[in-house]
C-alpha cells in the first residue's frame, strides 16, 4: 500500500454510490487550493483507515492532519475548505452533533434508494487522476 500524503486532506468515499461520486465531483470543482485527495473506501487505503480507526460503516470519511472525521463532522469540514458560499455551510457545526448525525444517517442509509449505485467505482478522467490515490 502506498503511503498516504501528509500535506493533503483525504476524502474516502463509497465508490459505487452515485450520491458519493457526485459529492466527490462537487468537491473537485470547488477545491481551488488543491486541498483534497480521494480514495474509495473499498480500496486498500480505505480499508486500512476503516480498520485502524474502528469505523464500521460510513459513506464519507475525511482524514485531515492525521485526524479522522466521520459522518457530519467529515462533510462539514470538507465544506469549510470549498470555494464560494459553500464554505459557509461549515457553520452547521453549531447544530448539536446528534441532530447533524441524525440527518447524515438518514441520507447515508437511503443513498442507494435515492440515487442508485454503480456496479464498479467511478473512474476519473485522466486530468483528475493525480487527485485519486490508487492501491
Amino acid at each position: 500500500m502506498k503511503k498516504l500524503p501528509q500535506d493533503k486532506a483525504i476524502v474516502f468515499f463509497d465508490g459505487v454510490c452515485n450520491l458519493c461520486n457526485g459529492f466527490v465531483q462537487f468537491i473537485i470543482k470547488r477545491d481551488p487550493h488543491d486541498h483534497f485527495r480521494f480514495a474509495a473506501l473499498s480500496s486498500e487505503q480505505g480499508q486500512s483507515v476503516l480498520e485502524r480507526y474502528h469505523i464500521k460503516e460510513d459513506s464519507i470519511v475525511l482524514m485531515e492532519n492525521g485526524i479522522v472525521y466521520t459522518r457530519s463532522d467529515a462533510v462539514l469540514r470538507i465544506f469549510r475548505r470549498l470555494s464560494g458560499v459553500y464554505s459557509l455551510l461549515y457553520y452547521g457545526v453549531f447544530l448539536p452533533r446528534p441532530v447533524r448525525d441524525f440527518l447524515y444517517r438518514m441520507i447515508a442509509n437511503n443513498r442507494y434508494r435515492m440515487l442508485g449505485k454503480k456496479d464498479a467505482c467511478w473512474v476519473p478522467v485522466p486530468e483528475l487522476t493525480k487527485k485519486f490515490l490508487t492501491d
